[in-house]
């Protein structure tokens, strides 16, 4: 008899596999696959990986269909079988599968939805934070306003699409209200995304180049000086007080602290 987990595995394999894993897994897996009923198992296994996968990423179900959606996600549940118990975390790799999935080749924008998907899903299972509060920043001094460290909220994420419209294309099918019949055509240009979750419900705003670039900063430890540059860098237009605001009446950040200014050699 094999090892506990030696079976384990063979057993995993064998559920995963369309057809028996031959000199993969055990000799006795090998026997066991080949009875009539575990297909049963194979079948339930595979359906649950896809209903997930279905559930996780709504937009771009809704934008290829059910039918499309649910063979494309049978291919990627194969090639990448979950590894973790809770399946409200199973597909972080969709979109990377969409972006090399041939007959997903005509929809340019799909990969960017699918990442916008799973943002909704990091947001809504991160821990909960409180965000902070503009007044906390409000009266800071401009020497100590240029070294605050802003630190993101637990929830936040944005992301930056250069070559389509994507925050439009999937805020439109994420939402629930629209009809599928309503014919719309996006203005075709670059877009951002901030999603947010500070009352406990996901939401999402439009964000542009400037924004991104600023949390990409701040995310890395910059100050508010450096993320100001950043964003300025980025879109030389920029106004930073409104971006602020915008950043802030989000819920974009969690606490704020102040680093001591270098001085001059």
């Amino acid at each position: 008899m094999p090892a506990l987990s030696e079976f384990q595995n063979g057993f995993a394999q064998s559920l995963m596999a369309p057809q028996k894993h031959s000199g993969i897994a055990p000799k006795n897996i090998d026997s066991l696959a080949a009875q009539p009923g575990f297909s049963v198992y194979r079948n339930t296994l595979m359906k649950g990986c896809i209903d997930a996968l279905q559930a996780n990423y709504p937009a771009v179900a809704r934008l290829t269909g059910e039918e499309w959606f649910r063979a494309a996600a049978a291919v990627y549940v194969r090639e990448t079988p979950p590894d973790d118990p809770a399946l409200v975390r199973y597909g972080t790799s969709l979109s990377a599968f969409l972006a090399r999935f041939e007959p997903a080749r005509d929809l340019p924008y799909l990969p960017g939805v699918a990442q916008l998907d799973r943002l909704w899903t990091e947001s809504h299972i991160a821990r909960d934070e409180t965000a902070l509060e503009a007044a906390v920043i409000a009266h800071l001094a401009p020497e100590k306003l240029a070294t605050a460290v802003l630190y993101l909220h637990a929830a936040a994420r944005w992301a930056w699409f250069a070559d389509a419209p994507v925050f439009n294309i999937w805020s439109r099918n994420r939402a629930v209200d629209v009809a599928d019949s309503e014919i719309w055509e996006p203005e075709w240009k670059a877009e951002g995304a901030l999603l947010t979750r500070t009352h406990g419900v996901v939401e999402w705003i439009a964000l542009d180049a400037a924004g991104c670039a600023f949390l990409d900063q701040c995310a890395s430890g910059g100050t508010l000086s450096q993320a100001a540059a950043a964003a300025r860098n980025a879109q030389s237009d920029v106004d930073l007080q409104q971006l602020m605001a915008t950043l802030l009446r989000a819920g974009a950040f969690n606490r704020m602290s102040i680093t001591r200014a270098r001085k001059s050699p």
